[in-house]
């Protein structure tokens, strides 16, 4: 006969733990979790939905560069176009400045590879002949092209793909591997040939340069690199002058070859109160952009050029290249020079990654860990942390909490400081997940990170070019302690596909972006969805005893705890006795706070959308993230749109509205505006529930665009029946 009715509370909190046994588990962290796929640990309480990612940029990463027409007066379906780094494919869309229409690749005739130029079959006819040097815009493309790298630039983003170098600010991409040899002029009349003698030189140019000429047709590729004198060199071309250039016609330089380049990384620094970036890329030489201007080192010596690793440190530049770390002069970015203080240090092993730490710069090889002290030529001193410890990726390595994480072949590590002076601790953190980070590790070898400062996350994922959609792997870490690894809560993400990714603090707001092999930037930690796509998020509790794992009870009732920001939809199960062969389980239970609607903010007055919305000030449409629930007639309410704006047409994401737009928007959050502040949804849920057993777990499940909610305790209404 069953006794009294008890009541056991659950507190969610301990994060994902895989090495204890699950009687074990169950009995000391109850609140922990068996399973826990995209629900975060949160530094607020519980666990929580994250947050989706949204298109940074609506448009495509540009696959080819900044291509350009290769001639006027072309017509038909033969279209030959230059300043392409990458072979188009067939199937490609493009448009053509000055030409209407959108054409579409029939086959690709012929690439030239050194002269950087595409012969292209379209399967329309031009409607008119473009002119030279128009620019060509790749719409869309079914070819896959890996971004190699992003970061974050005071308010814009870079972007590596290909062979070419690009900025966004979310609407549009700007190439800037574009060369700066100064204010170029032809110099002399009736010049014919294959050559072309130009002066006004500030450097000299390089092999792969693209450049037109002012009154001459084509587009023409320098075939060797100059030398320059007195400002004037004599440039080897292809093709051969269509016709000869006047004298002091302008050269304009468009794209510098940057062929063969790998994963790209970047270092943002500031000596003189401009803020820069240096790029290198493991092939070609390093590279400074100021945001307008892009330097290619290209008198960088050999031990720099084909660097993997870049970053500031005491006031230089430091560069690292297989077993080498090179730097240049004090506050010089561009100086060499040993007799300026520019120098090298051989470490002995393949350099991996590097990191600046309380005054040091520690260097990550392989199988070592080193530091730097000093601060110029004659002070610098590199002495060993560790011998036998390395990290498996520098994209890995993230500074949080006043420590250093990186990932060995063992799992996450933590270079912490310690009381000692000059002493470190390289304790592993994430031993509570061995087998998932066992796993984790084995399942790619490439891996990138973040660091979420506003929640003091970690997250670190694996690429695996098999491995993509909801396959796609990563790993989230909250930190609770201001230092040290032992309080830190694990997670696992499934979803999200990084091979790159960078995230910057922009004038107080975090901007975190990422990108893959999918053509398109994102933004992280933005929107309900994973673009568009529902986010299935899944937390399972340890097995339960209840007190005592030998008597059998039967729970009656769950109440559940959450903090929502909008509409809750999960599924709820209990499970018991771990699930065993023949075992009989209940039925899931749905849950819900919304019937129709979307309350936001507010119990009686709903909105019923909301998504992030990019137009151009003045125009009458807007880009949406998703059009789910939206109506024709609904209210649209949001940064940019007037006031009693309304929706007047709905085609896919593009949404026509009655009002124009008073500033272009990027990204920004739109509802119907029905939603109120000051009121509250439902955050406390319960239900009967059926099921007897010795031990018990508690499952949820969501799959949905809905906002992030949390789980933060659940209490078992139960009886205790026989003893086993």
């Amino acid at each position: 006969m069953a006794t009294n009715r008890e009541s056991f509370p659950v507190e969610f909190k301990g994060g994902l733990v895989t090495n204890l046994s699950p009687l074990q588990q169950g009995i000391n962290m109850p609140g922990s979790a068996a399973t826990l796929k995209n629900f975060e640990p949160s530094i607020t309480g519980g666990y929580k939905r994250i947050l989706g990612f949204t298109k940074f940029d609506p448009f495509i990463i540009p696959p080819y560069g900044s291509p350009v027409v290769f001639g006027a007066s072309q017509t038909g379906t033969t279209f030959i176009i230059a300043a392409t780094h990458t072979s188009p494919a067939a199937g490609d869309t493009l448009t053509i400045a000055g030409v209407s229409g959108t054409y579409t690749v029939s086959t690709i005739a012929a690439f030239d590879g050194p002269n950087n130029r595409t012969t292209l079959t379209l399967a329309t006819s031009l409607a008119s002949s473009p002119a030279n040097g128009a620019a060509v815009t790749f719409v869309s493309t079914d070819a896959v092209y890996r971004t190699l790298g992003v970061e974050v630039f005071n308010d814009t983003v870079l972007v590596a793909l290909n062979n070419d170098l690009f900025k966004t600010t979310g609407s549009g991409y700007t190439k800037i591997n574009v060369p700066s040899y100064g204010t170029v002029l032809v110099n002399g009349a009736s010049q014919t040939g294959a050559t072309v003698a130009v002066d006004a030189l500030s450097s000299a140019p390089q092999a792969g340069d693209i450049f037109t000429i002012a009154g001459v047709d084509k587009v023409y590729t320098v075939l060797a690199n100059a030398t320059v004198s007195s400002g004037g060199s004599t440039l080897s071309i292809n093709p051969t002058l269509a016709s000869s250039p006047a004298d002091n016609a302008a050269i304009t330089f468009i794209s510098l070859s940057r062929e063969g380049a790998l994963r790209t990384r970047f270092n943002e620094y500031n000596f003189t109160g401009t803020s820069k970036v240096s790029i290198v890329d493991g092939i070609n030489s390093p590279a400074i952009f100021d945001g307008s201007t892009f330097t290619d080192l290209i008198a960088a010596p050999s031990d720099v050029i084909g660097a993997t690793q870049v970053i500031d440190f005491k006031n230089h530049i430091f560069y690292g290249k297989l077993d080498i770390l090179s730097f240049t002069a004090p506050f010089l970015d561009t100086n060499f020079e040993a007799g300026d203080g520019a120098g090298n240090i051989r470490v002995g092993d393949k350099i991996t990654g590097l990191a600046v730490f309380r005054e040091q710069l520690i260097i990550f090889t392989e199988r070592t860990i080193f530091k730097l002290t000093g601060v110029d030529l004659s002070t610098f001193a590199l002495t060993p942390i560790t011998l036998d410890i390395g990290c498996i990726d520098g994209d890995t390595i993230q500074e949080i909490g006043g420590d250093v994480m990186f990932l060995t072949g063992d799992g996450l590590r933590l270079l912490s400081a310690t009381d000692r002076i000059g002493d470190f601790g390289l304790g592993v953190v994430s031993k509570t997940i061995q087998n998932v980070m066992t796993d984790f590790i084995a399942s790619a070898s490439i891996f990138t990170s973040v660091v979420i400062r506003s929640k003091s996350q970690y997250r670190v994922f694996s690429f695996n070019p098999n491995s993509i959609g909801a396959s796609a792997k990563g790993i989230i870490g909250t930190q609770f302690s201001p230092q040290g690894g032992e309080d830190m809560a694990w997670a696992e993400i499934r979803g999200i596909e990084v091979f790159a990714a960078s995230s910057k603090l922009v004038d107080s707001i975090e901007v975190i972006v990422f990108s893959s092999d999918t053509g398109f930037v994102f933004k992280m930690e933005d929107g309900n969805s994973f673009d568009n796509t529902d986010i299935t998020a899944e937390y399972l509790s340890p097995y339960l005893p209840l007190n005592d794992p030998r008597t059998r009870k039967t729970i009656y009732k769950v109440y559940l705890y959450t903090d929502p920001v909008g509409s809750v939809n999960f599924d709820f199960n209990l499970k018991f006795d771990y699930d065993e062969l023949n075992s009989v389980q209940p039925e899931s239970i749905s849950f819900t706070n919304a019937t129709s609607a979307i309350s936001f903010y507010g119990d009686n007055n709903f909105a019923t959308y909301a998504t992030t919305a990019s137009g151009s000030s003045g125009a009458t449409s807007v880009t949406v993230a998703s059009n789910t629930n939206m109506v024709i007639g609904n209210k649209i309410i949001g940064t940019g749109i007037p006031t009693n704006t309304t929706i007047t047409d709905i085609s896919g994401t593009t949404i026509t509205i009655s009002a124009a737009l008073t500033a272009t928007i990027s990204n920004v959050r739109v509802t119907s505006g029905g939603s109120v502040f000051g009121g509250k949804v439902q955050n406390i849920f319960s239900t009967q529930t059926v099921g007897t057993g010795f031990t018990t777990a508690i499952s949820f499940k969501s799959t949905s665009q809905d906002p992030p909610f949390s789980l933060d305790t659940a209490m078992l209404e139960y009886a205790t029946k026989s003893r086993r």
